[in-house]
């Protein structure tokens, strides 16, 4: 059963939406961008995200952004080249890396 809080602000929500007072907000109508953690459970990314905020982050945010990154420099490069094949070298190292980190942790 809802709150009487969240009742309020559900109530609140829908007629700051009738006047049209959430219109034109930065962003709307695009998705939420959650970095690159796409498969990463919500409470999870808030949790990284919190820690991230405070100074701190998991080795496996730091893994993942490097992951990130290899993808994108990847995708920019032809296919032939010698520094695809290094960096796609270098990709499966690091998801090997992370897919242990994860069995690691149960």
């Amino acid at each position: 059963m809802a709150s009487l809080f969240d009742i309020l602000a559900e109530q609140r929500i829908a007629d700051a939406l009738r006047r049209g007072e959430l219109d034109n907000l930065p962003g709307a109508g695009k998705p939420l961008v959650f970095d690159d953690e796409l498969f990463v459970s919500p409470e999870q990314r808030m949790a990284n995200k919190i820690l991230r905020n405070a100074g701190f982050a998991p080795p496996e945010i730091a893994l993942r952004r490097e992951i990130a990154a290899l993808r994108a420099q990847i995708a920019g490069l032809e296919d032939s080249s010698e520094r695809r094949q290094l960096l796609r070298r270098r990709l499966a190292m690091l998801i090997v890396q992370m897919q242990e980190m994860r069995r690691e942790r149960g």
